[in-house]
């Protein structure tokens, strides 16, 4: 049972690795295994059996999710965007008040903590203003491979940062659409050179998570709180009484329980 729901988590994370707006990062913290993910990957050798044991099925679903369901995801977003964001709204909400418990968890709340989720929640508009800005634009000749070793690199800060959205950064750069392409038709000349990029790149901020998740908890997580509240900004299409706006609520209200639902697993 254990390895079929990190297997259902690593589906949805590679979700998150597609869709404009969501972040992987954060479904990492909403399903409860940010840290522990950050612990074995980096600490893999140390235990190789238990940290393979867990990561295994969680690569496979991420996997499953980018590759075998990466026109279907893109298909699904493109013809009821507004259902797929409410979705993923009802989803993270759902998920909001155990990170307050979790941030908490260790020292208590104290008041300042406050200013690190009011600096992330900022910093999660700004991305906001700047995916307006950059959504069709493409600066680079995609052809370049040190410009796609740089995508992959930006790419893994929305990956391992939880709330920065890793298709918004790559938006910014103009390479969003090259990125998803290769991804639905598999170009290997495209996804090795992002890849490298992203291992790198994955490598330095996993290590950079873990000294901020072990010296400063509950600090890190006032500021997980902030980009997790501010993707929700990024996410919410807006709402209209219709039809698709009551399908949409009823797919909110029921994906928030999921979320419940997985805070309890």
């Amino acid at each position: 049972m254990k390895l079929f729901y990190n297997l259902l988590i690593g589906i949805l994370i590679g979700a998150g690795a597609i869709l404009p707006g969501i972040s992987s990062g954060v479904l990492c913290v909403i399903f409860g295994i940010y840290d522990k993910l950050i612990n074995s990957v980096l600490e893999f050798f140390n235990d190789v059996k238990t940290n393979f044991k867990f990561l295994f099925p969680i690569v496979i679903g991420i996997g499953i999710g980018i590759i075998l369901f990466g026109n279907i995801l893109k298909s699904i977003f493109a013809t009821y965007p507004i259902q797929t964001k409410f979705a993923f709204l009802g989803l993270i909400l759902g998920c909001v008040p155990n990170l307050f418990k979790i941030a908490n968890s260790k020292k208590g709340f104290r008041l300042h903590y406050l200013f690190y989720t009011i600096v992330s929640f900022i910093l999660t508009l700004i991305l906001l203003v700047l995916e307006n800005q950059f959504t069709t634009r493409n600066f680079v000749s995609t052809q370049n491979p040190l410009f796609l070793i740089l995508s992959g690199f930006i790419m893994s800060i929305g990956i391992v940062v939880p709330g920065v959205s890793n298709t918004v950064l790559l938006m910014i750069l103009g390479s969003y659409e090259i990125y998803l392409n290769a991804v639905s038709s598999v170009d290997i000349s495209i996804l090795f050179p992002m890849g490298i990029g992203l291992v790198v790149g994955g490598l330095l901020f996993l290590k950079l998570a873990q000294y901020f998740m072990q010296n400063y908890f509950s600090q890190t997580y006032y500021t997980i709180i902030g980009f997790v509240l501010g993707s929700l900004l990024i996410l919410y299409p807006g709402f209209e009484f219709s039809f698709t706006g009551i399908i949409s609520l009823i797919i909110f209200v029921l994906c928030f329980y999921v979320g419940k639902m997985f805070e309890n697993s």
